[in-house]
């Protein structure tokens, strides 16, 4: 690839770690699938602030959910039969999460309950959803992962909308993971992990998606994750494998490298602070929280208000 301008190499700070306390050094049925059986005491994805400044951030293998304080102190929201993923809110109490085992859960953080949003499609279980994120009218998109990848290209997209429709939008990906809206609402960028790529996703008018395309090629044992867009329409894609989150713009050309000092398996990021210019992005292996500058604020995120038709 060919740049003319090479882009700015930054190294991530680490703000807050996971307290000995709350880790749990021993092997799971989500580590046995998904890390080679490895003993992983936490990995942390599905970052998201609350309107307060507080961090939310879920905790796969042991089916929790932590608040971080601004200050950079944890404590446990919930702990249930789940593997939690990606988290955006429904409104000011309550998060909407994408669970591997048990498909869309709703946390009301107050009383520290989850319980069922969406588990199944026509009487069939998802095959693992990841990441989710609404857009301005409450349409809620979400990918269902699964093990899919080069071998097995069967994941899926989906919209939800705010009548209960669900939309099956794509169903041939190797791996969807992480998913971002453009400013105007009109492209959708879909992370595809074991094809080391993100795809360009257009919207249409009618609901439907076309002429998708693959917009950006990484390398590396890992691919895409979690994503985001700034308010300039520059994307952020968090690259495990690398330790990278990449800054790309409309062209897909990396403008900044943000890289982690503490390990490699960068999973998902998000912007906070007063201004929303400061990334929060979970090292998921290391059990920790690394941020850096941003040179643009973050989109806001919508949110559903209620539940309309559910």
């Amino acid at each position: 690839m060919f740049l003319i301008n090479p882009p700015d190499v930054v190294d991530f700070d680490v703000w807050s770690a996971m307290h000995d306390a709350h880790r749990k050094p021993r092997r799971s049925a989500w580590a046995d699938a998904n890390r080679g059986g490895a003993v992983t005491d936490s990995f942390l994805e599905g970052p998201v602030f609350d309107d307060a400044g507080n961090l939310y951030v879920t905790d796969i293998p042991w089916g929790r959910v932590f608040r971080i304080d601004p200050a950079g102190s944890w404590s446990l929201v919930v702990e249930y039969d789940g593997e939690p993923n990606g988290m955006k809110f429904l409104d000011a109490g309550r998060l909407l999460i994408t669970d591997y085992k048990n498909g869309l859960m709703l946390l009301d953080i107050a009383a520290g309950k989850v319980e069922p949003y969406l588990e199944r499609r026509n009487s069939e279980r998802f095959r693992g959803v990841n990441d989710l994120v609404f857009d301005e009218h409450g349409n809620l998109y979400f990918t269902d992962q699964g093990q899919s990848g080069l071998h097995d290209p069967s994941g899926r997209l989906y919209r939800l909308r705010p009548n209960g429709q669900l939309d099956l939008l794509l169903d041939n990906v190797p791996s969807p993971n992480g998913v971002a809206l453009s400013p105007d609402g009109r492209v959708l960028y879909l992370a595809v992990t074991r094809g080391n790529c993100v795809w360009r996703v257009p919207l249409m008018a009618d609901g439907s998606v076309s002429k998708v395309s693959q917009f950006f090629t990484s390398y590396g044992p890992s691919g895409p994750d979690g994503l985001a867009v700034d308010s300039a329409g520059n994307l952020l894609v968090c690259n495990p494998g690398l330790g990278y989150v990449w800054l790309l713009n409309h062209r897909a050309e990396p403008i900044t490298v943000w890289r982690s000092p503490k390990g490699m398996s960068t999973t998902n990021i998000a912007f906070g602070g007063p201004d929303r210019r400061t990334l929060f992005c979970t090292e998921s292996v290391s059990g920790s929280i690394l941020t850096a500058s941003a040179p643009n604020a973050g989109l806001p995120l919508s949110r559903l208000q209620g539940l309309p038709g559910r």
